[in-house]
């Protein structure tokens, strides 16, 4: 069970941390010091490890300042040129995002939109890429935060690369503990984020990049802080980021990849996150609370629920007195639904949805909800 006197987070991120990653961030160290140059390169040697690959093997670790999307948007500004032209498949708020972020940034754009409630499946895009589509790369969220579902990335990826086309894969909510294997899966460009699945802090995300295709990127982006290309270059020639690095949060995040190989990898971590969902599924089903989605579609990470019936349900009254007994949930992301999320990621244990299924219980009969 989580220890400490912070609030439950049973969010989509930040996550709760374990009481040594906090313990992590109470150092400095300076930006140039040998100590944390050489952080820097076992971060980015562990990362690749964690995607089944190497530097040996053709691969690199890009670490960005700054949240996961400013990550996605450095992979999509830097490795999109100007006669190449995404397609995105989408089935929520996240896909929107990166056809959002390619349109802003003035690059060609497709997209393939799929129901909230469905997986994106090879076969949605098959036709399209087997055809005269004009694509040059394919962009999928690994696992769809706003609804929670896993899409099928593998053999997406797969049929990119057998059309000709290069992957990018958000893979925020799902890197450290849905295993993912870069080469195997044919993708080029995997973006995910220190403070999901590997449970460190915010401050920095990452790209893991095929070489070859990140080589293709230089001189192709318009920003001078999200170019992926000189990020790489820079931390090739010095070691070092370009501009002030976010030091406490790796040394939080060294620890937490400590923390994930000591509980036996991302095969184990998603072993408890799924005990996690199916116990809080579980659980609110016998409160009277419905899921969105069938249990087939159900991912680890998150889980949306739909809103009860009663007209006294009334979401920020509900979050508040959550919130006031240490339990954080989290709106829904659905346009079309009303309906919240509750996550079962970070340093979170069975004893901790106990916790939660019990103040979620004690809420209901205080605002005289029938949903039992």
């Amino acid at each position: 069970m989580s220890t400490g006197k912070d609030k439950l987070l049973f969010t989509p991120g930040p996550l709760t941390t374990s009481p040594a990653v906090k313990a992590a961030l109470n150092r400095d160290v300076g930006s140039r010091d040998a100590e944390f140059i050489g952080l820097i390169a076992t971060i980015r040697d562990r990362l690749l490890a964690l995607a089944g690959v190497s530097k040996a093997a053709g691969y690199e670790a890009v670490p960005m300042q700054g949240s996961g999307t400013f990550a996605i948007e450095a992979a999509l500004t830097s490795c999109l040129g100007e006669d190449d032209r995404l397609l995105v498949a989408t089935n929520g708020t996240y896909g929107d995002r990166i056809g959002q972020i390619a349109r802003l940034a003035g690059k060609r754009v497709d997209v393939v939109k799929i129901a909230g409630d469905r997986r994106i499946e090879a076969s949605d895009l098959e036709q399209r890429l087997r055809g005269n589509c004009p694509s040059t790369h394919v962009a999928v969220v690994h696992c769809e935060t706003s609804s929670g579902i896993v899409n099928d990335v593998p053999a997406i990826a797969a049929l990119a690369r057998a059309t000709g086309r290069k992957s990018i894969v958000d893979s925020m909510s799902a890197f450290g503990a849905i295993d993912v294997d870069m080469r195997s899966n044919d993708i080029q460009f995997l973006i995910s984020s220190a403070n999901k699945c590997i449970q460190g802090v915010p401050g920095f995300a990452f790209v893991l990049c095929e070489r070859e295709a990140l080589e293709t990127c230089e001189g192709r982006s318009r920003s001078l802080s999200l170019d992926l290309h000189a990020q790489w270059r820079g931390l090739e020639s010095s070691g070092q980021f370009r501009f002030t690095p976010p030091t406490q949060a790796m040394l939080a995040f060294a620890t937490a990849l400590d923390e994930l190989d000591s509980e036996g990898g991302p095969p184990a971590r998603l072993s408890r996150y799924a005990n996690n969902q199916q116990r809080l599924v579980r659980g609110m089903r016998e409160l009277g609370f419905a899921t969105v989605l069938p249990d087939s579609l159900h991912g680890p990470v998150i889980t949306t629920f739909l809103y009860p019936e009663d007209p006294g349900f009334v979401f920020d009254t509900f979050y508040e007195k959550l919130a006031e007994r240490g339990c954080v949930i989290y709106p829904g992301k659905l346009s079309d639904i009303d309906c919240f999320r509750i996550g079962t990621a970070g340093h979170l244990f069975e004893q901790d949805i106990e916790i939660l299924l019990t103040e979620i219980a004690n809420v209901a009969e205080e605002m005289g909800l029938a949903v039992r």
